[in-house]
């Protein structure tokens, strides 16, 4: 068996639930990071998860599913679409979102991270426990930068609108949407604080 590249040692590290070096991290971090479309199309992600919330074990779990499975499998034998809400309750959320973006990068075949943040730091909290002081407040920069290249609706087969917060009342078209400048950090309102943060209100007309 050939030797593992750097990614792959990091992913099955991660995979471990270790801790990987902040010059790991930066790195993984560049590797991740594109400035995506404000609306992406894909074939067929399956399945669909719109909040993972840093429960590590859980996300294993769904990884460690045999292919085929209509619910996990793991990378790159299932694509997978996840909306959002990476980290915060669990406390391994620094390394669920980390093997997240190894897998991402990984990934040939589609696997795709949502956004639903314009940073992690106010997040992630005891995550950074583990860490020594300096190492995360490094991890928590690049982690913070990367947040603002993730994509963020998703239109699937031209017909499934996916979007982790929900619709604006400012949209009213998909090309309205290509129309929004996606690297920025998230405004307080408009219509990419609608996409990614508003929730549905129980008003009538």
């Amino acid at each position: 068996m050939g030797e593992l590249s750097d990614l792959d040692r990091q992913i099955e590290q991660l995979r471990r639930c270790e801790l990987i070096k902040e010059s790991e991290v930066k790195a993984l971090c560049a590797k991740a990071r594109w400035v995506s479309a404000p609306l992406s199309t894909w074939d067929s992600p399956e399945p669909l998860f719109w909040g993972v919330f840093g429960h590590f074990w859980v996300l294993l779990g769904f990884l460690r599913l045999p292919c085929p499975s209509p619910v996990g499998g793991d990378v790159p034998e299932t694509n997978y679409l996840f909306m959002g809400d990476f980290v915060d309750r669990g406390f391994y959320s620094v390394e669920t979102f980390l093997l997240l973006l190894a897998l991402k990068g990984s990934d040939t075949a589609g696997t795709q991270l949502g956004h639903s943040w314009d940073t992690p730091g106010t997040h992630l909290g005891h995550s950074w426990d583990r860490w020594d002081t300096a190492a995360a407040a490094g991890a928590e920069g690049y982690l913070g930068h990367t947040w603002g290249y993730l994509v963020a609706p998703g239109d699937i087969w031209g017909c499934i609108f996916c979007v982790h917060g929900g619709l604006s009342p400012s949209i009213q078209t998909l090309d309205q949407i290509r129309t929004i400048d996606r690297k920025q950090e998230v405004p307080h309102d408009g219509p990419m604080c609608d996409l990614l943060w508003s929730d549905p209100e129980g008003t009538a007309g």
